[in-house]
């Protein structure tokens, strides 16, 4: 009990003013938007739950790990119903274990005076063989993608795999994963635009996705700030 009463007032100090009102500002404007354009209860919690997630891994807390092992549970139904079959695979096969390592992995590496996860950077070699994983997986993957009939391929490939590395490099505490972040997030809000032009689309799914978006500017100057502040290499 002594151990669960720790982290948890770990999870909740710490934070500066502008985070509190950015969590909540974005939190509510899910919820509001999403009620106002008839959501169904799945895709509300999976939005408000993703948007907590992010915010709180970008701040560097535990707990965004333990929401982001229900947006993905969640998330993956949706991307089922929506046909977006590399979406699905994603959070089912791989964002719910990695959330879970995730867990494990920042335990390990939490700083005791702030309360939240050490942050560090990546090597120019690292990012040159990243770069180069993504193009030659996004070709594979979006002809595998091609051939089970499934919507926008390439795009949904894309996104798909954008994710799967940068959780990775998420789990490993790079700040490079921001900039990964503002990528993914821009694909992906267009996957979710697209369906909805089309009146078949997710709202409250569409919302997260831009939420996500301007969460990954907030926490890549955060991060980088803080990496420069303790020149971390």
């Amino acid at each position: 009990m002594n151990r669960l009463h720790s982290i948890l007032k770990n999870e909740v100090t710490g934070w500066k003013t502008w985070e509190i009102l950015w969590l909540l500002c974005a939190t509510l404007f899910i919820i509001i938007l999403s009620i106002q354009t008839n959501n169904e209860i799945i895709g509300i919690i999976a939005a408000v739950t993703g948007v907590i997630s992010v915010i709180c891994s970008g701040k560097g807390k535990l707990s965004g790990f333990i929401f982001g092992i229900v947006n993905a549970i969640l998330y993956a139904i949706i991307a089922y119903n929506t046909r977006y079959y590399g979406e699905m695979s994603l959070n089912i096969l791989y964002y719910v274990p990695i959330q879970v390592y995730g867990l494990y992995s920042w335990n390990k590496n939490m700083n005791p005076e702030t309360n939240e996860v050490y942050k560090r950077r990546m090597t120019n070699k690292e990012r040159g063989i990243l770069i180069l994983i993504l193009v030659i997986t996004t070709v594979f993957f979006g002809l595998i993608l091609t051939s089970l009939h499934g919507n926008n391929p390439f795009i949904d490939a894309l996104s798909s795999l954008l994710s799967v590395v940068t959780m990775y490099i998420a789990v490993k505490r790079f700040m490079e994963q921001w900039i990964l972040w503002i990528v993914a997030n821009s694909v992906k809000l267009i996957l979710w635009i697209i369906p909805l032009m089309q009146g078949v689309g997710n709202t409250a799914i569409m919302l997260m996705s831009l939420i996500y978006l301007i969460n990954s500017f907030i926490m890549f100057f955060k991060w980088r700030n803080e990496v420069n502040k303790n020149n971390i290499k």
